[in-house]
């Protein structure tokens, strides 16, 4: 039995929250905003219908799932959709929220816990028919346990954190003799950032693909997918570009990883939007490595290529209506490049730059998108993440779609704060990209190859207009009118 939800807090900040207050109007749902001390001038504020604040620290302040609760339960709230990040992959607030009558927008909490534990979701989608890569089935501590496993499975291997993701605690381990090292490292950092030390070991595949099938279920057993993203192009494990469909994707392999993807998920009964995310290698062998049950920064592109607005199925799953399409009705045209557009310099380890944006210019135009919450006169945060927004671009072929890029990157100025603009623009220049020629190690071995100038681009801009007035003002002396 459906229930219309009419009031949503969102339980997140920033580009996110933006759009999640989006989908909402378009719904005809009243939308809450929450925000810290530090997010005071923050965008989706203003844009929402109502805003409260949330103190403390300004990261915990989105983690207290108690004081968020209470704050939807006094405002009236029906709904909590908490976004990407934070609280998204809490199975507790999941839990929280149902017990206090209030619908969570996103999966099941038991399927929220069963993925967010990478052994426990591996041996369930090995049992379901899914391909995964060798290696422990169980969260390890035991560091001469952990040596005898990657002796068995062969070197090279991968040490991944059990609890936690984004690239964190994660070690690539080529021999024996770096195994100890590389573990203490793994668990320690594991721990700093995931409150668990616990690791897991698997076989580490060279040079692939990372591939990920979006899907979306409703609770009555409709399994679709919308294609495949492409985010092989990463720095230390973290997405930077991402691209749907994938440019070099055998048809085949292609087929088959939405076959596996919605089969796995009709079988473990997934509710939701969620993706299946895998390692494609170079012979065109398929390997889960995890799934995502959020909403993911990436899925722009998918909304893009397939016409689906997913931040809305997702609300009306959670009301609990049933999908209102067929796989077969979801046509997919063109092709969908997302740019992460972070708050860091690429020449220095991509070392986080937080202040005041002092000159915003954005990118326009026919097959263009923005999803950003800054604008000039903002001043960046250093509690959080440094992405400040995202870049979308489409057209019909892939090389029109590079060409966009190419086109959009060259028009996006932002001063005040050093951003990775100038690698993207380097990236979409690059013969490899453009050929679709990409592995998870692309980066690795072009960044000594590329010329940014993040730097000196701060004020290239501003200094142009400077010229620019400089020009007019000399004409005006000497009583020359300018042409326009």
């Amino acid at each position: 039995m459906s229930k219309k939800i009419t009031k949503v807090l969102i339980a997140n900040r920033g580009e996110i929250a933006l759009r999640i207050i989006r989908a909402c109007k378009e719904l005809e749902i009243t939308s809450v905003a929450i925000f810290s001390e530090a997010d005071v001038d923050g965008v989706w504020v203003r844009k929402a219908d109502e805003c409260y604040p949330i103190m403390g620290n300004v990261v915990q302040a989105y983690l207290d799932y108690d004081v968020i609760i209470k704050l939807a339960k006094k405002a009236g709230c029906d709904a909590v959709h908490p976004g990407y990040g934070f609280l998204s992959e809490n199975a507790d607030f999941a839990r929280a929220c149902e017990a206090n009558g209030i619908i969570f927008i996103g999966p099941k909490p038991d399927h929220i816990a069963l993925f967010g534990d990478k052994m426990a979701s591996k041996v369930a989608m090995r049992e379901v028919g899914v391909p995964v890569l060798e290696g422990t089935d169980e969260p390890i501590l035991d560091k001469s346990e952990g040596a005898r496993i990657a002796f068995r499975i062969g070197f090279p291997v991968i040490i991944k954190a059990a609890f936690g993701g984004g690239g964190r605690g994660m070690r690539i381990v080529e021999s024996m003799k770096d195994f100890e090292p590389m573990f203490d490292s793994a668990t320690a950092e594991a721990q700093k950032y995931f409150g668990r030390g616990e690791v897991f070991i698997e076989k580490y595949v060279r040079n692939p693909r990372h591939i990920e099938i979006q899907v979306i279920a409703d609770k009555y057993g409709n399994v679709l997918h919308l294609g495949e993203r492409d985010c092989s192009i990463q720095r230390r494990h973290q997405k930077v570009i991402e691209i749907a469909p994938s440019p070099r994707l055998n048809e085949a392999t292609r087929k088959e990883l939405y076959r596996i993807s919605t089969k796995a998920m009709f079988k473990l009964g997934y509710e939701s939007v969620g993706t299946v995310e895998f390692l494609v290698d170079q012979d065109d062998n398929i390997f889960f490595i995890e799934m995502n049950t959020r909403v993911q920064v990436e899925h722009p592109v998918t909304e893009i290529i397939s016409g689906v607005d997913i931040i809305q199925r997702m609300i009306e799953i959670a009301e609990g209506d049933k999908l209102i399409f067929l796989q077969e009705e979801i046509k997919f045209r063109g092709y969908a490049i997302e740019f992460r557009i972070n708050a860091e310099n690429p020449n220095k380890n991509f070392m986080p730059t937080a202040g005041t944006i002092t000159n915003y210019l954005t990118p326009g135009g026919p097959g263009v998108r923005l999803d950003t919450s800054v604008y000039s006169g903002y001043t960046i945060p250093t509690s959080y993440d440094s992405m400040v927004g995202k870049l979308i671009v489409w057209a019909l072929d892939w090389e029109g779609a590079v060409k966009k890029a190419k086109r959009a990157l060259d028009e996006f100025v932002i001063e005040g704060v050093i951003t990775n603009i100038p690698l993207h623009q380097q990236i979409v220049r690059d013969e490899d990209f453009r050929s679709g020629k990409f592995t998870t190690n692309y980066l690795d071995t072009k960044m000594s190859l590329f010329n940014m100038e993040s730097e000196k681009s701060i004020h290239k801009e501003e200094e142009r207009i400077s010229g620019i007035k400089k020009f007019i003002a000399s004409l005006k002396k000497n009583n020359i009118t300018p042409r326009h």
